[in-house]
């Protein structure tokens, strides 16, 4: 019997990258895009787990098909936490990154305190079975200036002081092997290799 599996991301690396964790475990891997008439659903949670699990549990209602989604952001300390959930629309979704971290460091201009985090959960839903959720962080400080062209989104500005280097700034190993997202996704394989049973 196919194990059959959707991940719940328009994005194309993070798909590949689920490809690559998955195939070998035995796993078809679908993304969104080859879903028909896949209905987008509101991202209105106020956690980063909230979210994952509504698009995840959208795909797995509809199609009755085992569904993984991520959703992750940066939590500033100073700044109430923001951007957080709304880390990818913050100062709108369409809004060059570039811009988006000058705002923010802006914002940062004289503040002591520049603890971040990144943060991320993953979330796999099936059918007739509660959601499991993994969620992870990195400790970090906002960075005084962007550096680096690796990586996306807020790396340039997100400082990790262990390495001495912003996100950006680390290659792909160097960031995988400390990031958010690459310990959530570890803790989902960990749970994969427990429970190979009842998938």
């Amino acid at each position: 019997m196919r194990k059959e599996v959707v991940i719940a991301t328009g994005n194309e690396g993070k798909l590949r990258e689920f490809r690559q964790m998955l195939e070998p475990r035995g796993f078809v891997v679908h993304g969104l895009k080859e879903l028909k008439d896949h209905k987008e659903p509101e991202e209105n949670g106020k956690t980063f787990a909230e979210n994952a699990v509504i698009k995840a549990q959208a795909v797995t209602d509809q199609y009755g098909i085992m569904a993984i989604a991520d959703d992750s952001g940066l939590e500033i300390d100073a700044l109430n936490g923001e951007p957080g959930v709304y880390s990818a629309r913050y100062l709108g979704h369409d809004t060059p990154y570039s811009y988006k971290n000058q705002v923010l460091l802006e914002r940062m201009q004289g503040v002591q305190n520049r603890r971040c985090r990144y943060v991320c959960s993953i979330a796999l839903t099936r059918p007739q079975a509660e959601p499991v959720v993994f969620t992870e962080t990195v400790e970090c400080v906002v960075a005084r200036e962007p550096k680096g062209s690796n990586g996306f989104g807020y790396d340039p500005i997100v400082f990790y002081e262990p390495l001495g280097k912003t996100m950006a700034e680390m290659s792909r190993e160097e960031k995988n092997a400390i990031s958010h997202r690459g310990k959530a996704v570890r803790d989902l394989e960990a749970w994969l290799s427990g429970h190979e049973e009842i998938l």
